[in-house]
């Protein structure tokens, strides 16, 4: 018999890599009819589904909540929600309790799992540690040496968060570097935890574009510093010194950086599409020619592989997970910041090779599924089942 798991996601509604994975987790449960209970944040309760195996409980942050990203915050007073939790785990009675992260709901799901002596199983979905030293940057930049107290603030935020994943029985992460890191910081043994995608839904076939003389260069993502965001219109600026003008932007996304990013790349050269879901983006995709993906701090970069899965190559850095998913100068580029621009002027002018990569880059993502990279998941669950 399949274990009964309850779910506390970090974020489920969200646009993250977090709430992608927990969505498409949930959609694989029904698919499988497996007994699944999801506690998440969120301001409704959808009428249960009397058919579906699958159960949720969406419990709402409170106006204390404090803001990380325009959609996302964490709620010092979630453990009002304590007793209705627990009435919903005495009726469902898991048999394992995953986690996602040092939220609100990791943290309290971390505490039932203890209390209940039931195996804790915990994700790694994002680099808490190097977002902190990114966003404490307009702090450090003004001390004697800034790398060195960044480095201090990356490794005291690590071994922070360590203690929590030390908690659990068995842990996940979506790239072979981030688990052997985890199996070296917690001494418990680290699962991978990739990523999937939808091939139909990403598709190179929803192409709509018009006018092909433009190199259309993309980027998907928060607009936020840890993103590395700022380097696009240093990209934009190199290009058009080495005589390459005829270069297109367009940014899927919201963040702190938006305003920023706004103002320094040219109007006639950036489109800003804000969020898109579905079908939008989706063909947003598809008219792309290159997703330009600078991020230092990704685990591992679900827009990566929706841009393969759309026929359009990416460059990314050699940070992160990312580096897994693209292969050099097949699917894309792995290139330091200072290389980018080489890069998309290698594409720009040989349009040839830029078609070739583009059939390679589908390729590769349709031999990725969401069923394979959960069966794994449920497989790894029994190694510390009962």
């Amino acid at each position: 018999m399949p274990p009964r798991v309850a779910y506390f996601p970090d974020s489920f509604h969200e646009v993250n890599g977090v709430a992608h994975t927990s969505r498409n987790f949930v959609a694989y449960a029904q698919r499988h009819q497996l007994p699944f209970l999801c506690i998440r944040a969120g301001k409704t309760n959808s009428p249960a589904d009397p058919n579906s195996s699958v159960e949720t409980l969406e419990l709402p942050r409170s106006f204390a909540s404090v803001g990380i990203e325009k959609d996302l915050a964490f709620d010092p007073l979630f453990g009002r929600h304590i007793t209705r939790i627990e009435r919903e785990l005495d009726r469902f009675r898991p048999d394992l309790i995953h986690i996602t992260g040092p939220s609100e709901l990791g943290l309290l799901g971390a505490w039932f799992a203890h209390e209940r002596g039931i195996p804790l199983a915990a994700s790694w979905h994002t680099n808490v540690h190097e977002y902190a030293a990114r966003r404490f940057n307009w702090f450090t930049q003004h001390l004697p040496s800034p790398a060195a107290t960044e480095a201090r603030v990356e490794s005291a935020s690590l071994w922070t968060i360590a203690h929590l994943y030390r908690l659990a029985k068995i842990l996940f992460a979506p790239n072979r570097e981030l688990c052997e890191l985890l199996e070296h910081t917690t001494q418990k043994p680290c699962h991978l935890m990739q990523r999937g995608v939808d091939t139909t839904l990403f598709n190179p076939a929803r192409r709509t574009r018009q006018h092909e003389h433009k190199l259309v260069l993309g980027y998907v993502g928060r607009l936020s510093i840890e993103k590395n965001v700022a380097l696009l219109p240093i990209l934009e600026r190199q290009l058009a010194a080495l005589g390459i003008h005829e270069v297109q932007f367009l940014i899927i996304g919201h963040g702190a950086e938006e305003a920023s990013l706004r103002a320094t790349l040219p109007a006639a050269k950036a489109d800003f599409a804000g969020v898109l879901r579905g079908e939008a983006l989706a063909t947003a995709y598809a008219n792309m020619d290159l997703l330009v993906f600078p991020s230092h701090t990704d685990t591992f970069g679900n827009v990566v592989l929706e841009a393969l899965a759309s026929g359009v190559p990416a460059i990314v850095t050699p940070d992160g997970g990312p580096k897994y998913i693209v292969e050099q100068n097949k699917t894309g580029f792995i290139a330091p910041d200072d290389a980018f621009t080489d890069a998309i002027t290698t594409l720009a002018q040989d349009r040839a090779r830029l078609a070739s990569m583009r059939q390679n880059a589908r390729d590769y993502a349709q031999g990725c599924s969401w069923d394979a990279v959960f069966d794994r998941v449920y497989a790894a669950y029994q190694t510390v089942l009962p």
